[in-house]
């Protein structure tokens, strides 16, 4: 799906810092061919993102309601720049509003749940299950229970 403007998809690949961010590098791989824009809570990771255009926005969950508006408010900005054919989030709270906010225009969308929940789904990847194209996660046992999908782990 991609737009008339684009001569290749559009990817915009949302994750918090540390190991979502490790997640979604490990994703990399996968966008080849794409024009792949990283949004991210950690300003130091730019030299990570393979030369790939990096947005920052504010860190926040729901303990935070005004660094979370905030938060929304900068991704609705990253997301109307960028125009995104295709939404992907390793988590957390952010990944959450960049898809939502992205199927507003129409952007196909995926969230895949942490390794780290090998329970639950997290808030926001049980959030993404009524909102997201997909949802991941890196259990099966959590799968199965929660409604999401298992497609194996990505570390």
């Amino acid at each position: 799906m991609t737009s008339p403007k684009h001569t290749r998809p559009v990817v915009l690949a949302v994750s918090s810092g540390g190991g979502h961010w490790v997640q979604m590098q490990r994703l990399a791989p996968a966008f080849s061919g794409a024009e792949l824009h990283y949004a991210t809570t950690d300003p130091t990771v730019s030299g990570q993102a393979g030369g790939h255009r990096t947005h920052v926005f504010l860190d926040a969950n729901k303990d935070t309601p005004l660094r979370l508006v905030i938060c929304a408010l900068q991704l609705v900005w990253i997301v109307l720049r960028v125009r995104p054919d295709v939404v992907v989030s390793t988590g957390a709270a952010g990944g959450f509003l960049a898809i939502r906010i992205a199927r507003l225009i129409g952007a196909r969308s995926m969230f895949i749940d942490s390794i780290a929940n090998v329970r639950e789904l997290s808030i926001s990847a049980r959030l993404a299950l009524g909102v997201a194209d997909r949802v991941l996660s890196q259990w099966p046992r959590v799968a199965e229970l929660s409604g999401a999908e298992y497609r194996g782990a990505i570390l």
